[in-house]
C-alpha cells in the first residue's frame, strides 16, 4: 500500500519541506529540479497557508518546467498519459479518455487541460486538498484490470525520470483498446513487442470550407511521431477533431 502524504494544521518546516518535494517528484515525473526550477511564490504561500496541496500541485503543473518538458516535447498521447499519472496517479482507461482530453487541449488550451483533472471529482475523492497525489498501483474496487496493468506499465522504477521518454507507452494498448505486457524491460514506445511509434492513427476532423463556408469532414492518417505537428495545423486551421482512431 502506498504511503500518503498529508499536510496539517500545525505541521512543522521539516514536514512541509517534505510535502514541497514530494509534489515536485510526482507532477514533475521524479525531475533533478534546480534551485532556480523551484516555484518560490507558491512555496511561500503553502506554507503560509494561503494556498492548499491541491493549489500547489496546479501551480507546479501549470509552471514553465511542466508545459517545456510534457507539453511541448512530447508526443500528444505522451502528454495526456503522464497527466493522468503525475494529477491522478493512474494510467488512462481506453481511448475515450485520450480523444476527450485531446479535445479539451485543441478547444480549450493547456491551462483547461490542467483543470480538467484537479478540479475533477476523482482527484476530489482521492486526494482532497491536503494529501499529495500518489500512484494508485494496487487494483481497487471496480477498476478495470487493464488500468492496473497500464498504470504498471507507465512505471519504471524510482530511478527513472518521466521527461526521459517523448513517445507514449501505451499508444499501442489504448489505441486498441487493449492490455499492455507488464514488462519493466520495455524501452522508449515499445510495447508487449510492438513499437507504438509505428502505429497508425485516423483523425476525423470537422469544420467550415470554401466561400459559403460549407461544413465538411476531413480524415488524416497519422502515425504517432507526426501526431503532434498534425494537430497542430489542424487547430491553427480552426478545425474540430471528432475522433482519433488505432487503424488496426
Amino acid at each position: 500500500m502506498t504511503d500518503t502524504l498529508e499536510l496539517w494544521n500545525g505541521n512543522g518546516q521539516g514536514d512541509l519541506e517534505t510535502i514541497i518535494r514530494a509534489v515536485y517528484r510526482q507532477v514533475l515525473g521524479n525531475p533533478h529540479l534546480l534551485e532556480s526550477d523551484r516555484l518560490v511564490s507558491a512555496e511561500s504561500q503553502l506554507c503560509n497557508g494561503d494556498i492548499t496541496v491541491r493549489d500547489f500541485v496546479r501551480a507546479v503543473a501549470k509552471s514553465e518546467i511542466y508545459r517545456t518538458r510534457y507539453f511541448e516535447s512530447c508526443a500528444p498521447y505522451r502528454f495526456i498519459e503522464l497527466n493522468f499519472k503525475h494529477l491522478l496517479g493512474r494510467a488512462p482507461s481506453d481511448q475515450t479518455e485520450i480523444a476527450e482530453h485531446i479535445r479539451i487541449c485543441i478547444e480549450e488550451g493547456y491551462d483547461a487541460e490542467i483543470n480538467s483533472y484537479i478540479d475533477s471529482e476523482e482527484y476530489q475523492d482521492n486526494f482532497g486538498d491536503s494529501v499529495v497525489p500518489y500512484y494508485r498501483t494496487t487494483s481497487e474496487v471496480g477498476q478495470k484490470q487493464v488500468g492496473y496493468n497500464n498504470i504498471m506499465s507507465l512505471l519504471r522504477g524510482d530511478a527513472e525520470v518521466d521527461s526521459a521518454s517523448t513517445a507514449s507507452r501505451l499508444v499501442a494498448a489504448v489505441g486498441g483498446n487493449g492490455a499492455p505486457a507488464n514488462d519493466p524491460t520495455a524501452k522508449g514506445g515499445r510495447i508487449a513487442g510492438v513499437d507504438a511509434t509505428d502505429k497508425t492513427f485516423k483523425i476525423v476532423v470537422t469544420g467550415a470550407t470554401g466561400r459559403n463556408r460549407r461544413r465538411v469532414t476531413s480524415e488524416y492518417l497519422v502515425n504517432s511521431d507526426n501526431m503532434t505537428a498534425q494537430i497542430q495545423t489542424i487547430n491553427r486551421k480552426g478545425r474540430q477533431i471528432v475522433s482519433i482512431t488505432e487503424v488496426v
